[in-house]
């Protein structure tokens, strides 16, 4: 026989009020969880790397169709982006580019890479320029508006230089394919221009950004330090060679366009590329107002 206890018979029943109380109660908590403060500080950066795979880039070689991976050069592994040579047996002149979908005009792209291993075999002397050398191309045009036989897009390439120790060797510095710069009041058409960066030499982590703001100011910084700046980017002059007719347009200003990343003969590792995209919701009042956003888009506005 099961005893029960006279006070748990006789309890009295809670009143309507009450349970009315319960329940507004349970669910206002969950209501204030789902909204919690905007911080229109806290930087959403967009990782173009997803550390699985190469979801999300397209390929383009020298020579080759577009998404050819020329003996697997990009690749993923160990959580990193990589660009290998192992599986090649010589160098002809096939550059090789890998590039993000989706374009950009106002926006800072960053990259953390290393250098390691050994220049491809068969390079030779004249590809001597090449051994720790790759780039971060930023306003390129798109991988699928490349000729076949084109060797590097028409874009701004931050150049990435791994020192050699042998004195200096400066990274992060600014190389023309296609372009022309204005820097100092004046048109540049010289084709790689030094920036002030220390040398880094092995293979540590180096992280270089890139601030650019449409067809206005560029900025190329290394771990923090401004080392180069310039303004009015454009097309114009040569080392973009064999693009299709009509894409080249001298003097035409670049106030957006991809990212990609360089295959030109050196192994590299990426662990991280990402990017700040500095275009968005400027109404404070919105839920995704960003206090760092220098060109507005209304309609990206939430409210």
């Amino acid at each position: 026989m099961i005893s029960v206890a006279r006070s748990t018979l006789h309890a009295p029943r809670p009143t309507i009020a009450v349970l009315l109380a319960v329940i507004a109660t349970s669910c206002a908590l969950p209501r204030a969880a789902q909204t919690p403060p905007v911080d229109p500080d806290a930087k959403a950066w967009i990782q173009l790397f997803n550390g699985r795979d190469l979801s999300g880039w397209d390929i383009k070689f020298t020579g080759r169709d577009l998404n050819e991976n020329l003996h697997d050069t990009f690749r993923v592994e160990h959580n990193l982006l990589e660009v290998r040579y192992d599986k090649w047996s010589g160098f002809a002149g096939e550059f090789g580019h890998i590039f993000y979908r989706q374009p950009f005009s106002y926006y800072i792209v960053a990259a953390e890479y290393r250098f390691v291993g050994n220049q491809v075999a068969g390079a030779g002397p004249s590809y001597a320029w090449g051994i720790r050398n790759n780039g971060v191309m930023i306003h390129s045009q798109s991988a699928s508006s490349m000729g076949k036989d084109q060797d590097f897009p028409i874009s701004l390439e931050v150049q990435l230089l791994g020192g050699l120790g042998a004195g200096p060797r400066t990274t992060a510095n600014l190389c023309t394919p296609g372009t022309n710069v204005i820097m100092d009041g004046k048109l540049v058409t010289e084709h790689c221009i030094n920036s002030t960066s220390r040398t880094y030499d092995g293979d540590q982590w180096v992280r270089v950004e890139a601030l650019v703001l449409g067809d206005s100011l560029i900025k190329h910084i290394v771990n923090g330090d401004t080392v180069l700046s310039y303004s009015k980017p454009q097309m114009g002059g040569g080392m973009a060679n064999k693009t299709q007719p009509g894409v080249l347009q001298e003097g035409k200003l670049l106030p957006s366009g991809y990212i990609a990343l360089q295959a030109e003969t050196a192994p590299i590792d990426f662990r991280k590329v990402e990017v700040l995209d500095l275009v968005g919701c400027t109404d404070p009042k919105a839920r995704n107002y960003k206090r760092y956003y220098v060109k507005s888009d209304s309609s990206a506005c939430k409210y």
